[in-house]
């Protein structure tokens, strides 16, 4: 677990806003350059990597974003910069967070706002607007415009921590827990046989377009498509009949946006090798990337797999890296029994 502990904290510490992921895609590249593995990028900025099967009698690609929510600079207002989101944040988590404003050098900075001292008691009872916040990287107004421009792009900063339990809590684990799966897989891969060629894609802008997997899909033109996300795990005040746990292994989700077929057999493998899971129900359109991946083309037969976490878009996510393990070997299983005829066998069932 120790590998998987530091290569998680390391793709969740770097820095990779929407449309501006370089520094994960160099991590990514490093650790699959150490196993070997060919790997492309295509022109609008995914990372495609891919393995040959024993036969290459089928395509199946794996989708995980490496891109994570940020903030753009709008406005240099003085000795401050105001801002915009790049995906969703919740506002109420922002002020005192720190930041980094990748100017001409990155900036370290902090999120301020005007002290509860002086806001209305009416006000105090509401989230913070956005336009309400500013950015204090400590420079002067001058300093700030030799540094900053308006249109900069705006990260969290925030180191992991390890909880206890094997769980790890920090930024981004939305979706670079995920990232982390697509990368050990290959690990698991040497060692088992198959027969599809298999494409690990690290999407980019997952968090804003879709544009990272809706143009891979279609460059790719996959069979079987398997996209690795995070989903909500229960926590306090959460609804008593949500079922998705953490640490009780990846959510298998069921619902329109899925292939029914496939689904069924991603469970059939899964409780083959014992490999606990969970179902969620997804009543509609995922707000995930195989809403995409499903619509490409003539149509792409989708799965979505989910890694439970908690506190979706805050800088302090907790993921269980049991979770993550179980996720990879349930893929790398799925992986090693994909052929046609298993394929065809399972929709003629239904």
């Amino acid at each position: 677990m120790e590998k998987l502990e530091a290569l998680l904290k390391e793709l969740s510490e770097a820095p990779g806003v929407s449309a501006q992921e370089q520094n994960t895609k160099t991590i990514v590249k490093k650790e699959l350059k150490k196993r070997t593995i060919a790997m492309r990028e295509d022109r609008v900025g995914n990372l495609i990597a891919h393995k040959k099967g024993r036969k290459s009698n089928g395509k199946v690609m794996l989708a995980a974003h490496v891109d994570e929510i940020g903030f753009i600079v709008t406005l240099i207002d003085g000795t401050y910069l105001r801002f915009s989101t790049i995906g969703g944040f919740d506002s109420r988590i922002l002020p005192g967070k720190q930041v980094l404003v990748h100017g001409t050098k990155p900036l370290m900075g902090i999120i301020g706002s005007i002290p509860p001292h002086f806001i209305t008691k009416e006000k105090r009872m509401q989230s913070p607007a956005i336009e309400d916040l500013f950015i204090d990287v400590g420079l002067s107004e001058r300093e700030l415009k030799r540094n900053v421009e308006v249109g900069d792009f705006v990260s969290v900063r925030r180191f992991p921590l390890s909880l206890m339990n094997e769980r790890i809590c920090g930024k981004s684990l939305d979706n670079r827990a995920s990232v982390t799966v697509l990368i050990t897989l290959f690990d698991e891969l040497e060692f088992l046989a198959h027969d599809w060629d298999v494409y690990c894609v690290f999407t980019v802008q997952e968090e804003i377009t879709g544009l990272g997997v809706l143009s891979s899909a279609y460059n790719i033109k996959p069979d079987v498509a398997i996209i690795i996300y995070v989903g909500f795990g229960r926590q306090s005040g959460f609804p008593q009949e949500y079922p998705v746990e953490l640490d009780k292994g990846p959510a298998i989700a069921i619902g329109p946006n899925i292939h029914p077929e496939l689904q069924r057999f991603l469970i059939h493998i899964a409780r083959e090798y014992e490999i606990p899971h969970q179902i969620e129900a997804e009543p509609g359109i995922t707000g995930t990337d195989a809403a995409f991946i499903q619509i490409a083309r003539e149509g792409i037969p989708t799965v979505l797999l989910s890694i439970p976490l908690f506190y979706m878009h805050t800088p302090s996510e907790i993921v269980a890296l049991r979770d993550i393990k179980r996720t990879t070997h349930l893929v790398s299983r799925f992986i090693a029994h994909l052929n046609h005829e298993v394929i065809k066998g399972e929709m003629n069932a239904a």
